[in-house]
């Protein structure tokens, strides 16, 4: 049996690999490019949603925290007539990327762990890199790529971003194996 304390190197090896192929996939690739798109006359978007002073936060619009209003004709006709959609508010200024990156990095760290507990109980000690490779990619995989989807089905994300990101993810996955099998200790 492999306990987890002999598989630190690869956990930590394999969340800073990540961290790369993230910031590369996000920088530097060009399949996230046309994620976004600059909203027309944004000079004017910008300073119409400014007066609102909004909190940090998401916002769906339109929308009622009262249930019942979402039958009320009024509703129904903001929501025919539109924009419907979601908005992230940030704070005010240039976004900073050290705390994104920080938390990027802890959740890439607890994906090892995860993936080091149940590798290190259903693999001994003198398994194969394949052996490891396969185990470790599938549980990695579905730890990148699985909580992606929802976003896109409940609340809009296009599947266009959803699929790329379902690709990095594997990729992600597949790094992570790479990284266990060659520092599996057997």
């Amino acid at each position: 049996m492999v306990t987890l304390g002999a598989l630190w190197l690869p956990i930590l090896l394999s969340a800073v690999i990540v961290l790369i192929a993230s910031a590369i996939a996000w920088t530097v690739a060009p399949h996230h490019k046309p994620d976004f798109r600059v909203i027309p006359d944004q000079d004017d978007f910008l300073e119409n949603v400014g007066k609102r002073n909004l909190a940090p936060g998401q916002y769906w619009f339109p929308f009622s925290t009262d249930p019942a209003d979402m039958k009320n004709p009024d509703m129904i006709a903001k929501q025919e007539r539109g924009p419907v959609g979601l908005m992230t508010v940030w704070p005010a200024g240039t976004p900073k990327i050290g705390r994104p990156m920080a938390l990027s990095f802890v959740h890439y760290l607890l994906v090892g762990v995860m993936l080091a507990y149940v590798s290190s109980r259903t693999l001994s000690a003198d398994a194969s890199y394949i052996a490891v490779f396969r185990i470790s990619g599938t549980i990695s995989v579905v730890a990148y790529v699985a909580g992606i989807f929802p976003d896109a089905i409940w609340f809009g994300t296009p599947w266009r971003r959803t699929w790329l990101s379902a690709f990095d993810g594997v990729v992600y996955g597949l790094l992570t194996a790479g990284v266990f099998g060659w520092l599996w200790p057997g």
